[in-house]
């Protein structure tokens, strides 16, 4: 099993890839910027000493070296200006992409038993997060460590014994941060989890308003939304809290230590003790870089140790119910599909299929009917490699099911289910999952899956708004079947399609199915229509998750077995 830390490391990898030289540019930036504000305090230092007649420099040339600084901030600026940004955005971007990529891979039906709000989480609120403490936050580290040593090392050489006294007085800060440090990633820790919460409650709500209207349960909604609400408010306002009193104490113990440092270098300035006042003020200006480090450097540990946890956290995500890489290169199936002695059941104790053998032949139609609850939306979901976990077998002509990969296995077969999602786009890009086809390829794909009224009336470029709403069921269902025969798929496997649909819709879309000349098409059905169910070549009764019968339509009536009772008592 991985560590933690081996989870992460691919999706940190994103964010170097490629992207190393921005970085390096980047951090040059840092460095120049750094040794310039060091190289205000020795000016600030020379300036005072000149007015009290101890400098070593002119003002002359005090002047030119400030002009010199001036120029190598400028270029300073300009590279972090231009590299930082590239680096942040290529880098977020790529592990934002990865993160997609990813997502792609998982199993259809195990994706479909998570809750998504963890990967709209983990690309919305916990990006920012991510961004700021891990990409942001690596150059705000490396210019404070920096500040920090720089202005140590310049202190002890112009006094060692003020470099002691700003020693002592630098504890202050460090005591106040070691207090309150180790708070700020569990803070942010809890607002990603509970962020979490809040976007399940708001996609559920969204996405199930017709239920909430139709039973009048708004107020009850209204609540719970206000519940996440103020529960991901309590730990953002904790996280905001922690991340002030951080700031409070820093700010007052950086306060303390600096005046304290200033205080004993006026004292030994007037005491003659080899500490000018220039050198005073170059302490004053020094402790800056020494107190607001103390302060900054564990906070953006604490925050680089908080985003890493996040991507921690996707990686875990992803890393579960994804399909392994399989090597079977099998393009196309020439026989058919064979189930052999399958058994399977989503909890070991409690099977939901026994023992099914069944040979599905290339180019045949077939029904599988039976009650709620008797295995049939289960066998289709095993057809397309839902789960590996089953006993028996499961094969392609003569390749295991688990040996086929998934973009092999895609190609050979697609899915209609009850509810198709649309996207926002035109009925075209829907048609063609947003791929390239020939004009002939789509109008052929239109005709046999009858969607040639709807293009004739609204045309390709129709957009059919989010999740086809501009659409109506039969329409949304005519897609489906247009997508499955653009992509040329050998085998159709069809999940309830028309439940949701009026008599004559439904009817007319199950036609299209069953027209469809080529393809062995697999049809799980509630509906058991008389002129439908006689068109198939062989009906599969289910019962209990087993197989009791299987036949053409007249024959398991003339049987008068369990297939008969279920069609008497549908009529």
């Amino acid at each position: 099993m991985k560590r933690k830390e081996d989870i992460a490391k691919p999706y940190v990898r994103q964010i170097f890839k490629g992207n190393i030289l921005n970085f390096i540019l980047a951090f040059v930036g840092v460095l120049m910027i750094t040794a310039a504000a060091l190289t205000v305090s020795f000016i600030i230092q020379q300036i005072v000493d000149a007015i009290g007649g101890t400098g070593t420099l002119s003002l002359k040339q005090i002047i030119f070296l400030t002009l010199g600084l001036m120029g190598f901030l400028v270029i300073a600026y300009l590279f972090e200006l231009r590299f930082k940004p590239k680096f942040t955005v290529k880098g977020i971007s790529q592990y934002k992409n990865y993160i997609f990529e990813e997502i792609t891979k998982k199993n259809i039906s195990a994706f479909l038993g998570e809750d998504s709000s963890v990967y709209i989480s983990a690309l919305t609120n916990d990006i920012q997060a991510i961004e700021k403490g891990y990409l942001q936050d690596i150059f705000l580290l490396v210019n404070n460590i920096l500040l920090f040593v720089g202005a140590f090392a310049i202190m002890l050489v112009y006094s060692p014994l003020l470099t002691a006294i700003a020693v002592g007085f630098s504890l202050l800060p460090v005591i106040a941060t070691i207090i309150t440090g180790n708070h700020l990633a569990k803070a942010e820790e809890a607002v990603s989890n509970q962020n979490i919460k809040y976007t399940s409650t708001l996609k559920d709500a969204l996405s199930g308003f017709s239920v909430i209207k139709s039973f009048k349960v708004e107020a009850q909604m209204i609540k719970l939304f206000f519940e996440d609400v103020k529960k991901l408010g309590h730990c953002q306002s904790k996280k905001m809290r922690i991340s002030i009193l951080i700031e409070l104490l820093g700010n007052a113990a950086g306060f303390t230590a600096q005046l304290g440092v200033f205080i004993f270098g006026a004292y030994l300035a007037l005491s003659g003790k080899g500490v000018t006042a220039g050198t005073t003020m170059l302490f004053v200006q020094l402790m800056n870089y020494v107190v607001n480090p103390i302060g900054i450097i564990p906070q953006c540990i604490a925050e680089m140790k908080s985003a890493k946890g996040l991507i921690r956290k996707i990686a875990t995500s992803l890393n579960k119910n994804v399909r392994e890489v399989k090597t079977s290169n099998i393009d196309e199936i020439k026989e058919g599909i064979t189930i052999s002695n399958l058994s399977f059941g989503y909890d070991e104790d409690k099977e939901i299929l026994h023992d099914i053998n069944y040979n599905f032949e290339l180019g045949k139609k077939y029904a599988i009917v039976g009650t709620s609850g008797s295995g049939k939306s289960t066998l289709l979901n095993l057809l397309m490699a839902s789960n590996s976990k089953y006993s028996g077998e499961i094969n392609y002509d003569n390749e295991e099911l688990r040996n086929i990969s998934s973009d092999n296995l895609y190609e050979i077969e697609s899915i209609i289910q009850q509810n198709v999602f649309i996207f926002n786009a035109t009925i075209r890009d829907n048609i063609t999952m947003f791929q390239s086809f020939s004009d002939e390829e789509i109008d052929r794909a239109i005709k046999l899956s009858g969607l040639s009224t709807l293009i004739n009336e609204k045309g390709q470029d129709y957009l059919c708004g989010e999740n086809g709403s501009g659409l109506s069921g039969g329409e949304k269902q005519r897609i489906s079947i247009a997508r499955s025969l653009l992509r040329k798929s050998q085998v159709l496997l069809v999940d309830e399609a028309t439940a949701a649909l009026d008599k004559e819709t439904a009817f007319q879309v199950s036609s299209a199915i069953l027209n469809l000349e080529g393809v062995t098409s697999i049809v799980v059905t509630h509906a058991l229509d008389e002129a439908l169910l006689k068109e198939y070549d062989s009906i599969i009764t289910l019962k209990n998750g087993s197989i009791v019968e299987s036949g053409s339509f007249e024959s398991l009536l003339n049987k008068k077995g369990y297939f008969y009772s279920l069609f008497t008592v549908s009529q």
